[in-house]
């Protein structure tokens, strides 16, 4: 069932892990899709030649979602494209930088949360506009990580900006209610992209990590984008302001001992 026939979805990020994995999804249900990248080219090119498999339509699209001239560029390019947007994928980002608060320069912090957090605002701020100029309608996904609610030492750039987003969804769930526009965000946990390269490098790693999952497994791309195709589809019109962790447990198990 092509549950996003006649859809077209905007992702950043789209070049590897996740975002990849959600544009097929997309395309598998039916949606053309925007495939937005920072410096990886060669991937978002693996990530086209994935959709147009599928007979959909793929557009590449190149950005720094940190920078607000640029994400307007891109929705410029997009809507060029395309004429409309049905959906958005806030997907991109960057890793914790792993520094402790007292060792972290500002330009760390800075960088963390232009792209996480600023980066989000941004194309979400961009394609609202766009849906209200068309009546309308349309769907938000906001990709934190489980790290909004679970912290650890050295990840304080990461971790604010995680749950700064998750409630930048709410807020924005909110607002834009009476638009019928659906704001809704994903927190995954270990999943085997190239930001936990290492897990995806190592058995050993990946088995030791995964002792603190319940389910003691890491989790698959294709898992989040399954979820993606849920809430950028009708299944969940009555669906506002939700955060949804896929980490296999991890949230709950960190809780244990308390």
């Amino acid at each position: 069932m092509e549950k996003l026939k006649g859809k077209v979805a905007l992702i950043t990020g789209s070049d590897s892990g996740i975002g990849r994995a959600t544009a097929i999804e997309f395309a598998k249900e039916g949606a053309d899709v925007v495939i937005c990248y920072h410096s990886d080219k060669e991937g978002a090119e693996e990530t086209l030649t994935e959709v147009t498999k599928l007979q959909r339509k793929g557009l590449l699209l190149q950005v720094d979602i940190s920078d607000e001239q640029s994400v307007e560029q891109l929705f410029a390019d997009a809507l060029k494209e395309f004429n409309t947007l049905d959906i958005l994928v806030n997907n991109a980002a960057v890793n914790g930088s792993g520094i402790k608060v007292a060792d972290m320069s500002t330009d760390v912090f800075d960088r963390t949360i232009r792209t996480n957090l600023y980066g989000t605002f941004f194309c979400s701020r961009a394609f609202i506009r766009h849906r209200q100029k068309q009546g309308g309608k349309g769907k938000i996904i906001n990709v934190s990580s489980v790290h909004e609610e679970i912290v650890s030492a050295g990840t304080a750039d990461y971790c604010a900006s995680k749950a700064a987003v998750r409630n930048l969804t709410r807020t924005l769930a909110l607002e834009l209610a009476e638009d019928g526009i659906n704001v809704n965000n994903i927190a995954p946990g270990m999943i085997l992209t190239p930001m936990n390269q290492e897990a995806m490098d190592s058995k050993e790693v990946r088995e030791e990590k995964s002792q603190h999952i319940p389910m003691k497994r890491p989790g698959n791309p294709e898992e989040i984008g399954k979820l993606a195709v849920f809430l950028a589809s009708s299944d969940s019109d009555y669906v506002t302001g939700s955060s949804y962790f896929m980490d296999g447990g991890l949230s709950l198990f960190m809780g244990q001992g308390a």
